[in-house]
């Protein structure tokens, strides 16, 4: 029993060693948790320091211009020259449509053309001629009335001498012969009247002349626009490249039937920016002409160099289908966001594919 006092005076020994050593070490643990904390303030604090003067985002994707292209006639598709992602040059033959049809449209028009021009021709000479000859005819019967009242003076004055003279001195054959002669002038005199009175429509009948030929004219007018819009229908018949760029979205083979407006593909231009969706609470310092970081998602090992193009003049929801009616019903503020265009200015790898509607992430340099 006497050991006892002895085991427990040890264990008591031991536990204040124990504590003694716990209460060496504690200060040591406190000093590098302050440090640890020290360091994540000035860590916090540099990145802080680093990035408060840049915005960036994530809502940021490749843009630029896709043009659609149709054929603007209908036909069977006869050359196929190009293929999917091809880059072409602006001019360069895309599709070919049947264009026979159009080739006997063009040849008919101008066939039109030229029957409507000879129309012309025998009109304006027809109009040259009646300029000459109903002036020459109302001339030539108002000679017949003059010629002809002169004839019906002397036919009257003969008969008078006739029916003046004794019996003994004519006979009634004379007389008879008198009186016919004058009546058949009273006549002539009135047949030249008429004469006169249809010659004398000379305004008339040369106004007529005149209206055929500006009515062939008109044809000849609308001859010749058939003709250009067959020459034009023709050449639709070649699909040209509008501006270089690579070919997308192709939904066309050869032997097609396309009509007028049907998109069979798409070209994209080589020129790219990129559209940031940024909130509008990150547009109070930024301007055009600020430096951008721009890193792409699908290439993380390539960074691009561009600058602040233009901000656009609208949220993003303000130009949607069914824009928001803020001034009715129940309101709740939502941050929008607004469009801003990044233009590249290097970084740009020819052997990596830029495409558009990829994911980047622009970093803007606010610093004026």
């Amino acid at each position: 029993m006497a050991d006892y006092p002895d085991a427990a005076e040890q264990v008591r020994k031991e536990a204040s060693g124990a504590t003694r050593r716990v209460k060496r070490r504690l200060p040591w643990k406190r000093a590098l948790l302050a440090l640890i904390g020290l360091g994540v303030i000035a860590g916090a604090s540099y990145y802080w320091y680093l990035t408060k003067d840049e915005e960036s985002t994530d809502d940021a994707y490749t843009d630029g211009r896709a043009i659609s292209i149709a054929p603007q006639v209908a036909g069977n598709v006869v050359n196929l020259a190009i293929d999917d992602n091809q880059f072409v040059h602006r001019g360069d033959l895309l599709v070919a449509i049947d264009a026979r049809p159009f080739r006997a449209a063009r040849d008919q028009a101008r066939g039109q053309l030229e029957l409507g021009q000879a129309q012309l021709q025998s009109a304006r000479l027809a109009l040259t001629i009646a300029q000459i000859t109903y002036p020459a005819k109302r001339a030539a019967a108002e000679a017949q009335l003059a010629s002809a009242e002169a004839a019906e003076v002397k036919a009257e004055a003969d008969l008078r001498r006739q029916r003046n003279l004794p019996v003994a001195a004519t006979t009634r054959e004379n007389i008879d012969a008198a009186v016919a002669a004058a009546a058949e002038a009273t006549a002539q005199v009135e047949q030249a009247r008429a004469a006169l009175k249809e010659a004398d429509l000379v305004a008339e009948n040369i106004a007529v002349a005149e209206a055929q030929v500006k009515q062939l004219a008109a044809q000849v007018d609308a001859a010749k626009a058939a003709l250009d819009q067959a020459a034009i229908n023709l050449g639709y018949t070649e699909v040209t490249a509008p501006q270089d760029g690579w070919v997308t979205k192709r939904n066309v083979e050869l032997g097609t039937y396309v009509q007028p407006g049907q998109q069979i593909l798409a070209i994209v231009s080589p020129e790219v920016w990129i559209t940031a969706n940024f909130k509008e609470t990150q547009l109070d310092r930024m301007r055009p002409g600020q430096k951008v970081a721009i890193h792409v998602d699908a290439y993380p090992g390539l960074t691009l160099a561009g600058h602040v193009d233009s901000i656009q003049k609208g949220s993003g929801s303000k130009f949607t289908a069914f824009p928001p009616e803020n001034a009715t019903g129940n309101f709740v503020k939502i941050v929008q966001r607004v469009p801003v265009k990044i233009v590249i200015e290097s970084g740009l790898d020819p052997k990596l594919p830029l495409p558009l509607g990829i994911s980047v992430e622009p970093t803007v340099k606010l610093l004026d």
